[in-house]
């Protein structure tokens, strides 16, 4: 090679190893952050579970099958859902036989093969009601379960006899027998309450579905169980949750004065995840539950997440745009430390997506100077010592938590799934980048007049399908 190009390699390494050392400290300092803010949970966390003050909780003999103490309303939304709605009401019939127990289904006319597996799964049960929605859909999740809301208060004024809980699903999860009594004996003392959500492992996509399995497991025997401990806001999941009748109509009252049409945020992408933040900004009270049968099952919600990566992008893009960029405005801030820290976690995802994209970055860099350092091409020197400090301890972070990652899914799922963990942390990485990337892009261009859609995720297959009827779960 010529003295030229000798020397446009030469500066096009220097301005990689500045590069390299840029993003180095960038994703190095947000990762220290990042591991700090954990191992706060992960420290509260062990305190707690070492004095004895959380744990999953045993499942009294018979619940599954005792009355309720009131009648219990289910909303569940659904569009474009015929592949899975019909099996869900259906599976959720027969786990749920309680007489005072109403279902109420949100369709559009729009939709037929919705509407005639819907009436297919039902089987004449008088105790499905069946709710068209009044325009074409899509509208949003809201306005349906706004529908439906409105389709409850109608029936409670005909018939004289209101309903004491409202419980939210959506078409396809699977209901635990227990859930609906242990989500009733629970709102007799608060106004909301959470249920885990245990996403089902699928074998055909061991890699995409299966890091939904390793986050929630985390999640809800960690994190939501330290939030419930601290006293902090709980989030509604929009499954397996239920609010007491009192204030839910409460909340509607507070969004009706603000000129909307019921206690969901039409034009909210996470309308679950508000509502629950606002039970407890009302002065209302809040539960995560975690129980086990008498088999060691957890009484949670099951279903199968998205199993491909587009469809995985798309739904975990909605939950960013919806929770840290709508939630920001929507929310604020909270005057409580302790409600801050919460809501700053809560909406982390465009920074960690930021990160991530940057620490990628960097490896494709460090591969680049790595082949031109074998190659015999040198620029710049050793890193210093403030990065390698930092890079250090980044690397420790790494190692500590893909050890919890480890522990939480092994725990629930087996070993074999826990060791999966650990290989599906750069899945879970690519997906939070490329959906931290979309949800941006859906922020900006609602900022310009666009319009909030029911970017809903679409279902395949229930997880009860593949059981024997005669077994509840």
């Amino acid at each position: 090679m010529d003295a030229g190009g000798a020397f446009h390699w030469t500066l096009a390494l220097g301005w990689l190893r500045l590069a390299e050392h840029e993003l180095l400290l960038f994703a190095s300092f947000w990762f220290i952050v990042s591991a700090f803010d954990e191992l706060a949970v992960d420290g509260i966390w062990a305190w707690l579970r070492l004095t004895q003050r959380v744990g999953d909780g045993h499942l009294p003999d018979g619940l599954d099958t005792a009355g309720l103490s009131g009648r219990v309303a289910v909303l569940v939304p659904a569009w474009h859902e015929d592949r899975v709605i019909g099996e869900m009401i259906a599976h959720t019939l027969r786990a749920w036989p309680q007489q005072g127990l109403t279902l109420y289904v949100g369709c559009y006319r729009n939709d037929p093969l919705t509407v005639a597996a819907a009436k297919a799964g039902a089987g004449g049960d008088p105790r499905v009601r069946l709710v068209m929605n009044d325009r074409a859909g899509p509208t949003t999740k809201a306005d349906c379960l706004n529908r439906l809301y409105a389709a409850l208060c109608s029936d409670e004024a005909r018939s004289g006899e209101p309903f004491t809980g409202v419980v939210l699903h959506d078409a396809e999860d699977m209901v635990h027998p227990a859930a609906l009594a242990v989500i009733d004996r629970a709102l007799a003392e608060v106004d909301f309450v959470q249920l885990p959500v245990r996403p089902e492992p699928q074998p055909g996509s061991p890699w995409i579905a299966g890091h939904y399995s390793d986050e929630f497991a985390e999640a809800h025997a960690k994190t939501l169980v330290v939030r419930d401990a601290l006293g902090a806001a709980i989030p509604a999941a929009g499954v397996g949750c239920g609010f007491s009748r009192a204030m839910l109509a409460r909340l509607a009252s507070l969004r009706e004065a603000e000129g909307g049409s019921g206690p969901f945020a039409a034009e909210c992408l996470t309308e679950d995840y508000e509502l629950g933040v606002l039970v407890h900004r009302n002065g209302g009270t809040g539960r995560f539950l975690r129980l086990r049968d008498g088999k060691g099952d957890l009484v949670a919600t099951r279903a199968y997440f998205p199993d491909e990566l587009e469809c995985a992008v798309r739904q975990k893009a909605r939950w960013i745009h919806g929770i840290a960029l709508q939630g920001w405005d929507r929310l604020g801030w909270s005057g409580r430390p302790l409600d801050v820290w919460m809501a700053l976690r809560d909406r982390h995802g465009p920074m960690t997506a930021a990160v991530l994209g940057a620490a990628y970055l960097l490896v494709a860099i460090e591969l680049v100077l790595g082949v031109a350092g074998l190659a015999g091409w040198q620029a710049g020197a050793a890193v210093r010592p403030l990065p390698a400090t930092m890079l250090a301890l980044t690397s420790a972070a790494l190692v500590w938590r893909a050890a919890w990652r480890f522990g939480f899914t092994a725990r629930e799922y087996g070993p074999l799934e826990g060791l999966r963990a650990l290989l599906r942390i750069p899945v879970a990485n690519v997906v939070a980048i490329l959906a931290g990337r979309r949800a941006l892009i859906a922020y900006v261009r609602t900022l310009r007049g666009g319009q909030v859609a029911w970017d809903k995720t679409q279902h395949g297959a229930h997880p009860a399908a593949a059981m024997p009827k005669a077994l509840p779960l």
